[in-house]
């Protein structure tokens, strides 16, 4: 820990330097304004730690991410989902006594207000499922009051537990209304993944037969969608949060930013591009077309604003890929363009050079698409993963003594003061 110096003015000042556990240090500007009269300005806040945080920590250039320090690669290969909600939830890997105790009260949440079913009637069939999913979500504070006093650790802990064991529930009662088939509901003896898969394409005419592998992939890729630092959703979440909102809203705020297709939509973007591209011969043509800086056209699933190597996680979902596609026989083209496409852009200089090697969402946008989701639920599956991280993230500014309502400031370029004038002389 150190000083920075700042020069304002003609006048020196001193702002001390904070170092975390990891990472680059900060310079704490808390009272750069009430000594020198400036504000900084930083438009998506990309040099700005807005909190501290002891749950997730990344650093794109070596490619890495770590969930309370452990690795994502050996947490995906290893672990459950069940174990990273712990994890995050917690701070600890469970003991097996802990973890079937988590697991068992997730499961026994998994049922929703039978009155919420009636929510869905109100939307029209072809809404998008995240659309439901905001509506819903915010409207749990309505049903669950005994769970939104924030100031309440027990309250707090509740609510977590609810929100993750639900909203699996919820997402699939979003695609069943969207395809006009009956909510089919949870069962207790299945997996959190199982159960999910079960309640989106099970219906009740016949049993549905869980697929270890596709369950084995399903669980990972929530794994790895778990949560990723103070990404766009995340600080909605606790920008919402921080106005002492409960947490059914903070929720549903982040399911809103979630949906922007900059952020949640990346895998439905990378595998609409695969359509597009559609069978592998073609992909010489659209190759050239994304090296033209004159052509819109760009290869989505590619590169990654935070990871300038490899995503971590692009790695075990490349072999989770294979792993669905052996378990389903999956002979689509559209799959084997993709895999021919990963194959080109790993190998092409100009590709290597940029560093614009495969993302997670190229690879979960595949898996999904060959599991039987349609494009409109990605973003949806994306929220269900994240809503654990969300959940803890909102949980620990909560807990946080020094947390303040979230009011970012501005550099204001509008007209100054003028005065009104009346309407009949304009």
């Amino acid at each position: 820990m150190g000083n920075a110096k700042l020069n304002a003015g003609g006048a020196d000042f001193e702002f001390p330097v904070l170092s975390g556990s990891v990472g680059p240090d900060v310079v704490d500007i808390r009272k750069l304004y009430a000594q020198t009269g400036l504000f900084t300005y930083d438009p998506g806040f990309t040099s700005t730690a807005s909190c501290e945080s002891a749950l997730t920590y990344i650093d794109g250039d070596e490619g890495v991410l770590l969930h309370r320090g452990y690795p994502i690669g050996q947490l995906a290969e290893g672990s459950s989902f069940m174990e990273v909600c712990y994890l995050l939830l917690n701070g600890e890997l469970p003991s097996q006594a802990e973890l079937t105790d988590f697991t068992r009260t997730i499961t026994r949440h998994t049922m929703v207000h039978e009155q919420l079913s009636s929510f869905f009637s109100g939307f029209r069939r072809d809404a998008h499922p995240m659309a439901v999913m905001c509506g819903v979500v915010g409207a749990l504070s309505a049903f669950y009051h005994d769970s939104t006093d924030i100031s309440d650790p027990d309250q707090r802990r509740i609510s977590a537990h609810r929100l993750i064991a639900k909203m699996p529930t919820i997402a699939a009662m979003a695609y069943k209304y969207s395809v006009g088939q009956p909510f089919v509901y949870p069962r207790n003896d299945l997996s959190y993944a199982g159960n999910f898969l079960r309640m989106t394409f099970g219906v009740p005419a016949e049993e549905y037969e869980v697929i270890p592998a596709v369950e084995k992939a399903m669980d990972r890729i929530f794994i790895l969608h778990a949560d990723h630092e103070q990404n766009a959703s995340t600080s909605t979440v606790r920008l919402a949060g921080s106005s002492g909102a409960n947490p059914f809203a903070c929720i549903a705020a982040g399911i809103a930013c979630l949906w922007g297709p900059a952020h949640g939509g990346a895998n439905e973007a990378a595998l609409n591009m695969l359509k597009e591209i559609g069978t592998p011969d073609k992909i010489p043509h659209y190759i050239a077309r994304a090296k033209d800086k004159n052509d819109p056209f760009r290869l989505m699933g590619f590169g990654h604003r935070v990871y300038k190597n490899y995503d971590p996680r692009a790695t075990v979902m490349q072999k989770t890929v294979r792993e669905v596609f052996d378990a389903l026989k999956v002979t689509d083209p559209l799959f084997e363009t993709a895999l021919r496409l990963e194959e080109i852009a790993l190998n092409d200089p100009y590709f290597v050079e940029k560093k614009l090697f495969p993302n997670v969402d190229f690879y979960s946008g595949i898996i999904l698409s060959a599991i039987g989701f349609p494009t409109t639920m990605f973003t949806v599956l994306f929220a269900l993963a994240r809503t654990v991280g969300w959940v803890a993230q909102w949980n620990e500014m909560i807990s946080d003594p020094g947390q303040k309502i979230g009011r970012p400031r501005q550099l204001y370029t509008g007209p100054t003061q003028r005065d009104y004038v009346p309407l009949s002389q304009r």
